[in-house]
């Protein structure tokens, strides 16, 4: 009985790592979360995630790109988008927590605003249309 009580917290711990690891080595896209009116979903941390990610840029309208001048990709990014978005003023802040990121947002004018753990900011002027860009920020 002892042993079966110290193995419950165990597997509590156990189980959301091994269904982390399942949906990263099956190639499915990050869950896509929403910040204002900007929905977006970052990964690529691995061969199988950046296969899927990039496999999925066509259904978005802006994807970033992060990575060091070196080709290393980066994690970790601090992310700010401000704008006029059709008639909504977009606003978003997230943390990318892979070196790719897809934005779904409304039509318009877009400054979007990147900052790498330890590097300078940097800033891109985009107009999202129905056509997909892709923004690559190197550092």
């Amino acid at each position: 009985m002892l042993r079966a009580v110290c193995l419950f917290p165990l597997s509590a711990v156990l189980c959301p790592v091994s269904l982390c690891a399942a949906q990263a080595q099956s190639g499915i896209p990050p869950m896509v979360k929403t910040e204002g009116s900007v929905q977006y979903a970052c990964g690529g941390i691995g061969s199988d995630e950046s296969t899927a990610m990039r496999g999925a840029m066509k259904e978005y309208p802006l994807s970033l790109l992060f990575s060091q001048k070196s080709g290393e990709y980066l994690a970790s990014v601090d992310v700010e988008i401000t704008g006029k978005g059709g008639s909504d003023n977009t606003d978003a802040r997230f943390k990318a927590q892979g070196p790719v990121c897809l934005l779904k947002l409304p039509a318009g004018q877009y400054t979007v605003k990147a900052t790498a753990p330890e590097k300078e900011s940097q800033s891109r002027n985009v107009t999202v249309g129905n056509e997909g860009k892709t923004l690559d920020f190197r550092y």
